[in-house]
Formats: C-alpha cells, structure tokens, sequence
C-alpha cells in the first residue's frame, strides 16, 4: 500500500549484494598467481567484480599474460572459491586482455611485497 515493505527489500538486497561483494574480495586475495607470489587483487588482475540481486557475480579480469600458465587453471580456481560463498548463485568470469597487464596496476602493498619499492 505505501511501498515500504518494498523500499526495505531493496535496501536488503542492497546490503546482500554488497556483504557478497567484500566476500568476493576476501576470495580473491587467496588467489595466487602461480610466477608472483602476490595475491591476483594486489596484482591488478581484477578489473571489476559486480554482484547482482539473484546472487550472480561476474568478474572482468585479466592475467599477466596470454601465455601465462594459469589460463586454463586460474578461472576455474577463482569460480571454486566464488560459488563457495553464500548467496552466490553463479560465477562469469571474464578473462580480458584489453588494457593489458602491466606493474603499473600493481597494489603499493604488492610493490612493497616484490621488493619493488
């Protein structure tokens, strides 16, 4: 009748998709590329991560390169520990290559780790 039962569900779902978003995030940091002993997020690997309301994420990320030994393993790995967390539904992922990889998008923390800085 006055729309709140609707406005509180959307803040809900809001929320959920949100908590599903920082738990996708955690997931990541346990990734590792299998050359770089540095978490795929701190790498900058991870161009975007959106959660939706039906509890699907998808995952636009890339790898150090076309030739790296990961390709096949690496987005099978992220979609096992991503589907693992509730109120997931399912799991894209996205491997792009386009902008290509580079130091440059490597987290401080990923520097200071390599010795970079």
């Amino acid at each position: 009748m006055f729309g709140w039962g609707k406005k509180a569900a959307t803040k809900m779902e809001s929320l959920n998709e949100t908590v599903i978003e920082a738990q996708v995030y955690d997931a990541l940091r346990t990734c590792f590329d299998p050359e770089i002993p540095v978490n795929i997020y701190e790498l900058g690997l991870i161009y975007e991560v959106h959660v939706n309301e039906t509890g699907v994420v998808d995952i636009r990320m890339t790898l150090t390169s076309p030739h790296c030994p990961a390709v096949q393993s690496m987005p099978a790995e992220i979609e096992g520990k991503v589907k693992a967390i509730p109120g997931v539904t399912e799991v894209k992922i996205d491997l792009v290559w386009e902008p290509p990889w580079d130091q440059s998008k490597m987290s401080e923390a990923a520097r200071l780790q390599l010795g970079m800085m």
